[in-house]
């Protein structure tokens, strides 16, 4: 089978399956890594190593992109101690708890473990949106999530490099770690404002020019993303946050782009392109397995010991995120009480709802792919990764839309006065 062929049976796997998802109401993500999962077991089924450079080099700029500019700033704005607090600071607290399990449970050494630790902290801006656009959930609880998810990828992938380096050479200074996090984040919101600004202003000028047509202007759109990740990443400073912060500036200001009919026509062609890189990466996921194993088989590795391993380090993920959250969410408004700003409690059920969506995805699995051939205890990294994946969105995925009803969250989403985006001119 060719790649060509490889990619047509794909596509048609991806389209069956989000009509099953359809039909399931279930979330898409969900079922496409399930079904992954289903036809790599099958004695016809090709073996498809996913090359980590083609999910963060070709997948993550424009789902990262597209997910940013439909989030609201002044929203975004106004939760971003919340966010802060959940993509940095779990993200830290995650990786250390993980990391810890894995020295006890595996013998692992502990740079390995945080090594670990960092692949498995980010949850998946995708997952998190797909299942969250499903079922109503409050606005502020959409912001979080979709604030968090932004983000945090940008903090797990700078611990993930410290720990390498860690791991490799015995030592990282502590300085070193925050030099690197204010350096490469710093920088790639630099970089992707720059581009962002740059990019709306060849917009303008292509339209005041009258040089600009419908096609022109969305293929424009399709480059944004990689226009701004690629040199960040040539620059070793985050293309995650550069893909991030030029798809906020670009959105908030996108009725200096689109008329309200070129943004109907971009927005048709931006969800076929989401769905499609969603449906490829998600199905690709549950492909990896046979190969993790194969490379477990090879190592003669205890698979038994190491899935008992397995499950115990979803459980410390799952409640890490538990732990952080509700702590997080009280404790600041504890404080803003006592200094006399007075801001009001969140309702517990919002906090356990954000507690409970840490659905694991794609740049979990691509930074563990992308661990050297021979570092040490790679095999095992690569199973457990995939199982958190697989605990996480598949356990937890099916689970929420389960738990917002019990907890009547959707009936508090309902009350709200949400406007459509169908009803939003830009």
């Amino acid at each position: 089978m060719t790649q060509v062929d490889l990619i047509v049976l794909l596509l048609a796997a991806v389209v069956a399956l989000g009509v099953a998802a359809r039909w399931l109401r279930l979330a898409y993500p969900i079922l496409l890594v399930v079904g992954g999962l289903l036809l790599s077991l099958q004695p016809w089924a090709p073996r498809y190593e996913l090359p980590p450079q083609v999910i963060m080099l070709v997948f993550l700029p424009p789902l990262l992109y597209a997910a940013a500019f439909n989030t609201e700033w002044r929203a975004f704005r106004t939760q971003l101690r919340a966010i802060s607090l959940l993509a940095v600071g779990l993200v830290a607290f995650t990786t250390v708890l993980v990391a810890a399990a894995c020295h006890y449970l595996l013998d692992f050494p502990w740079p390995v473990g945080f090594v670990l630790g960092a692949i498995v902290s980010p949850p998946d801006a995708v997952a998190a949106t797909a299942i969250t656009q499903r079922i109503k959930v409050p606005r502020i609880v959409a912001t979080i999530l979709d604030g968090e998810s932004l983000v945090n990828d940008a903090s797990a992938l700078v611990l993930y490099k410290l720990a390498i380096a860690a791991a490799l050479s015995g030592a990282v200074a502590w300085w070193e770690v925050g030099y690197q996090f204010v350096f490469v984040g710093v920088g790639g919101v630099a970089v992707g404002l720059i581009g962002a600004v740059a990019m709306v202003e060849l917009h303008s000028f292509l339209e005041r020019r009258g040089l600009a047509d419908a096609k022109i202007t969305i293929t424009l759109t399709l480059l944004t993303p990689y226009f701004v990740y690629l040199p960040a990443e040539h620059l070793h400073v985050s293309g995650v946050l550069a893909a991030v912060a030029a798809g906020l500036w670009v959105g908030s200001r996108c009725e200096r782009v689109f008329t309200h009919d070129l943004y109907t026509e971009a927005r048709a062609v931006w969800e076929m392109v989401e769905f499609v890189l969603n449906g490829l990466i998600f199905i690709l996921i549950g492909f990896q397995l046979p190969l993790i194993l194969e490379g477990l088989t090879a190592s003669a590795i205890d698979v038994g010991r190491l899935s008992v391993a397995a499950a115990a380090i979803s459980g410390v993920v799952i409640a890490a995120r538990i732990l952080w959250v509700f702590p997080g969410a009280y404790l600041p408004r504890w404080v803003d009480r006592v200094v006399g700003r007075g801001d009001p409690y969140p309702a517990w059920q919002n906090v356990m709802v954000v507690a409970w969506t840490g659905m694991r995805g794609v740049v979990s699995l691509a930074a563990a792919m992308a661990l050297a051939r021979d570092f040490p205890h790679r095999h095992e990294v690569l199973f457990l990764t995939f199982w958190v994946i697989f605990a996480t969105l598949v356990g937890q995925g099916l689970t929420l839309p389960l738990l917002i009803r019990m907890l009547g969250v959707d009936r508090r989403a309902e009350a709200e006065e949400l406007v459509e985006a169908e009803q939003v001119s830009c």
